[in-house]
């Protein structure tokens, strides 16, 4: 099976990045046929500064090889190294119906929250398609809030069968209910544009600062603590496995719990957690010329694949004109 999803390097990553995608795409790794990117197409509906993005790319990959990604065993690449999805969004888009796109529920949330209404931020959706027709993803991880995405993608890959033939796979989401909405420390979703976050490579006296303002609830500490819909819980969870995570909510259900003490634990955890990664993530960008190397030689694997796709979709199409 063909798994494939992308990232934005649109800033540091976070836990909700990691638990919400990252963590499933290395796992996928050792049991299917994965193609992995960087969507920096996407990233320029919020990041203008060209330095800026040029520094959240490299970043990225970085960030994807320290905690384990193998570019031996997967296709990792940049998305802008691989032009021929630029040209599939063309083509997409003229068999993507207006009121599809209008549909999109992120593009409503981002325009209410001031992100200018750009014709790129409007037709993102088209360009994901892309992004996934375009390497014949079967099977794509992402979080609760990108599952509309998908069915638009499913509907613009079947729109595009019946109007030419034949030509694209389509593809099926991958959302696991456990980690479908990681919650951010004020209990959103955790979101960069929500100011939320936890950095997996945060130094130690930001990440100790950003785990104790984890929003709380007022019960008294004599009292059993909530599980439900509790932040602290719920971002502690992630780092346990059923047995850890049973053992816990029977600390938060016994009067005497202190969320100072449960925070300060949380901080030990995440820095235990991330501590290898964070020293293979110094060696690499220490070594550029090492990761663009390998990002080059990803990119040049993708294009093998996408060439097929695209030249299926201009035939079908009749942009070939010279074939008879």
């Amino acid at each position: 099976m063909r798994v494939l999803s992308g990232i934005q390097p649109s800033g540091a990553l976070h836990l909700g990045n990691f638990f919400g995608m990252m963590k499933r795409m290395i796992d996928y790794q050792e049991k299917h046929e994965l193609f992995c990117f960087l969507v920096n197409y996407h990233a320029l509906t919020s990041v203008s500064d060209s330095k800026l993005l040029r520094q959240q790319t490299f970043d990225a990959a970085c960030d994807f090889l320290a905690l384990g990604l193998n570019p031996d065993k997967v296709v990792f690449w940049i998305q802008s190294d691989v032009p021929e999805v630029t040209e599939l969004t063309w083509l997409l888009s003229n068999v993507t119906g207006f009121g599809l796109l209008e549909r999109s529920h992120a593009y409503k949330d981002k325009t209410a929250k001031g992100i200018p209404a750009t014709h790129g931020l409007f037709s993102y959706p088209v360009l994901m398609a892309a992004d996934i027709l375009l390497f014949g993803g079967e099977k794509v991880p992402v979080g609760k809030d990108q599952k509309q995405h998908l069915e638009i993608a499913k509907d613009i890959a079947i729109r595009f069968n019946n109007t030419y033939g034949d030509t694209f796979v389509i593809p099926e989401p991958d959302i696991e209910d456990n980690f479908a909405v990681v919650p951010g420390i004020d209990g959103q979703k955790m979101s960069k544009s929500y100011g939320n976050t936890i950095e997996i490579f945060a130094d130690e006296k930001t990440l100790r600062e950003k785990v104790m303002r984890i929003k709380t609830d007022s019960t008294p500490v004599d009292e059993p603590k909530p599980i439900e819909n509790n932040i602290l819980f719920d971002i502690y969870s992630l780092f346990l496995n059923q047995r850890e995570k049973a053992v816990l909510k029977e600390r938060f259900l016994t009067p005497g719990l202190k969320y100072g003490e449960i925070k300060k634990e949380l901080f030990g955890v995440i820095w235990e957690y991330f501590t290898p990664y964070r020293k293979e993530r110094e060696r690499l960008v220490n070594d550029r010329k090492y990761v663009l190397d390998t990002m080059k030689k990803g990119a040049e694997k993708a294009r093998q694949t996408a060439v097929v796709y695209l030249e299926r979709a201009r035939h079908n199409i009749g942009l070939d004109y010279w074939h008879k």
